[in-house]
């Protein structure tokens, strides 16, 4: 599997510390009320008490703080939920990623992600680093295995631009799951998306766009979970029109996203892609164009 990272959309979480132990989530925002304060109910919150428990674990305090002290979070999502854009990695990375700024950092981003997979692992009952691993470390991130978890970090081509466009309706990721739970497919298909692969890591490392945009050809995943998506064809065949190098589902879907070799490209790629959802499924959608990030999660005060 592998993931990347862009600058926008992204989770907020704030931390400070409060008098009394633990950890609690003083209020959830952007969600249209539909995620729980509970820490133990919210991803950020797991990802949060699971860094919080393993420096109580090894003795580490901050500046003049107390391990007798708590911490309260305010998360504030950006992300849409439900959208295949990776919106439970993001709370997860940003509640891990709050605490370990609260405490000065003792963690580096590497060691942050188990942590960060806890929420993972609530959100969706496995843990799966696709998502989170470039959300937290920035860039073009290959897993190549968990045990041990084991990362690749991808180059990154200077001209190599995204676009991604969410329409407004939701695919569940565990529906989205449930499609493949069981399914055989052919060896041919899965040859054909191993070379995919293969060709699309020598095209990031040769700095090769063109061939990076042949490789995002999905024989397996793709089949299945296109007619969950409304529009589905019409919308990759716009992108496909408008100038994009490739073009397929983000995660779970319902989003989508598509490579271009510039700005002007990738902008024109959004709108031929939001008008398909339009005419093809009446649907509404917002569109996030830019390079790929390669910072990662970050302070931002």
């Amino acid at each position: 599997m592998l993931g990347l990272a862009l600058r926008h959309p992204g989770d907020l979480v704030t931390a400070e510390f409060v008098d009394r132990p633990g950890l609690e989530i003083a209020e959830v925002t952007g969600d249209n009320g539909q995620l729980n304060c509970d820490p133990a109910q919210n991803v950020a919150g797991v990802a949060a008490q699971s860094v919080l428990s393993h420096l109580a674990a090894v003795g580490v305090a901050a500046g003049g703080s107390s391990l007798t002290m708590g911490v309260r979070l305010r998360v504030h999502k950006q992300m849409p939920l439900a959208s295949g854009l990776g919106s439970s990695a993001a709370s997860s990375v940003a509640g891990a990623m709050a605490v370990n700024e609260l405490f000065d950092r003792p963690l580096s981003k590497r060691e942050l992600l188990v942590h960060a997979l806890a929420g993972e692992r609530a959100a969706s009952g496995s843990m799966h680093a696709d998502n989170a691993a470039p959300s937290l470390l920035g860039g073009i991130v290959l897993i190549r295995g968990y045990d041990p978890l084991d990362l690749v970090d991808l180059p990154v081509p200077d001209a190599l631009r995204v676009t991604l466009v969410h329409p407004h309706c939701r695919v569940e990721t565990a529906k989205a799951r449930a499609l493949l739970r069981g399914h055989g497919f052919p060896i041919e298909a899965a040859v054909a998306n191993l070379g995919n692969m293969g060709a699309l890591v020598a095209g990031l490392y040769r700095g090769d766009l063109e061939l990076v945009g042949r490789a995002i050809e999905d024989h397996l995943v793709e089949p299945l979970r296109a007619s969950m998506i409304p529009g589905y064809a019409a919308v990759k065949a716009a992108a496909l029109r408008a100038g994009a190098l490739g073009c397929s589902i983000s995660g779970s879907g319902p989003s989508l996203f598509a490579f271009t070799a510039d700005d002007v490209a990738a902008a024109r790629v959004a709108a031929a892609m939001r008008e398909a959802f339009r005419e093809s499924a009446q649907l509404d959608s917002d569109s996030y164009v830019g390079p790929v990030n390669t910072v990662g999660a970050h302070r931002l005060a």
